[in-house]
């Protein structure tokens, strides 16, 4: 029997996820076609991808690049709504969004209104916009509309699965605890920006990077987690787990957890959500238990790491506090990259910007974009920007 090629438009294909997605339609010639491919600044290494795998359309976000000529027969997007008609107008069965920030929402909305099946690996869209995007995802374990990427969501989605439609009684996500797990307090709001994009484990952008420092990348995944999987903010724990090797657990009524394990490789849940319901070889090595050592576990101090608090706390509030919580983060991280705050200003710029304007609504796009920009306004204004 021939198999029909499924077509996937990767929005974000110049960055990690993008690239290893890439890797495995490469892999997997048979399975996939690639429909469109977009970037946000990096012309160069899009038209290259573009000449490897002939999407029939394409799109530049950020600054407008003069284009090759032997790449003018495409269908060529540009500018703020690049990736949102991309994701509705191109004909293709998947988007897989994986750009960074809040400008994901947009084009996961206009994915699910044209009919498509979204593989999401930008957490900002259901933490910014959770109602609106789930409100355009029923569930259906047969045919999902809607599949994590991440690799903690991915496996909590992967064990619900395999208990087949058991509730749960509590979601637990692993945290590798990142560069300054062990460090104290005061050396941790010092740290640098080499010391910080200095992840044990994990080659991701320098955003998540940096998220993943200060523990924000894991309170933006308990807001995640709790829209993917309709859970209450009480049901959703962090652990940390140094090896990430066991890539989170789910808790049921009897007690019991499974839990989803693999080597610390994104291409095995982009796999996943890009073959599903099938598995498929990713090029990763296989987990050897022999060859691990000891998997050590311990409880986040929320002392050093306050992200997780503030998303508990924003989770609780509801409307648009996620919201502002993450459009403060953005802020804060993009500062701190240039220079312009302590790495420990991060998590005093998002608790106060989360005090003042966590009380704003989010019941349409149009409310949640208007937080988004009074969040980064007022996260501005407390370094006097």
């Amino acid at each position: 029997m021939i198999m029909k090629k499924r077509r996937i438009s990767i929005l974000g294909s110049t960055g990690s996820i993008g690239r290893q997605a890439l890797d495995i339609v490469a892999r997997h010639p048979d399975r996939f076609e690639v429909a469109a491919l977009s970037a946000h600044s990096r012309s160069d290494e899009l038209f290259e991808q573009i000449r490897a795998f002939r999407p029939k359309a394409a799109g530049l976000s950020g600054d407008r690049a003069e284009i090759p000529a032997d790449l003018r027969g495409l269908d060529w997007y540009f500018g703020k709504d690049c990736l949102e008609r991309i994701a509705s107008e191109v004909d293709c069965d998947d988007v897989l969004v994986s750009v960074v920030g809040i400008a994901g929402l947009d084009s996961v909305i206009s994915a699910r209104k044209a009919g498509k099946r979204v593989l999401l690996a930008n957490k900002e869209a259901l933490v910014a916009g959770g109602q609106l995007v789930m409100d355009l995802c029923p569930q259906d374990n047969e045919d999902p509309v809607l599949i994590p990427v991440d690799s903690e969501h991915s496996a909590i989605y992967q064990c619900l699965l395999a208990n087949k439609g058991n509730p749960f009684t509590k979601i637990i996500l692993t945290a590798s605890g990142g560069p300054f797990r062990t460090w104290t307090l005061d050396k941790i709001q010092d740290a640098g920006i080499n010391e910080a994009l200095n992840h044990p484990n994990w080659s991701m952008g320098q955003k998540i990077t940096i998220d993943s420092a200060s523990m924000f990348n894991k309170a933006l995944e308990m807001i995640e987690a709790r829209w993917l999987f309709h859970a209450k903010p009480e049901q959703i724990e962090v652990i940390i787990h140094p090896q990430s090797i066991i890539h989170s657990l789910v808790e049921f009524v009897d007690g019991v957890q499974l839990a989803q394990l693999g080597v610390p490789d994104m291409r095995a849940p982009i796999a996943f959500a890009m073959a599903y319901p099938d598995r498929i070889s990713t090029g990763s090595d296989p987990l050897r238990l022999d060859q691990t050592g000891i998997l050590s576990f311990e409880a986040p101090d929320l002392t050093r790491f306050p992200a997780l608090r503030l998303s508990m706390e924003a989770m609780k509030q509801g409307g648009a506090a996620p919201c502002v919580l993450n459009a403060a983060n953005e802020v804060a991280v993009d500062l701190f990259l240039k220079e312009r705050i302590r790495f420990g200003d991060i998590n005093r710029i998002v608790e106060e910007s989360l005090n003042r304007k966590g009380h704003l609504r989010a019941d349409s796009l149009s409310a949640v974009h208007e937080a988004d920009a009074i969040a980064r306004e007022t996260a501005l204004s407390l370094v006097g920007v």
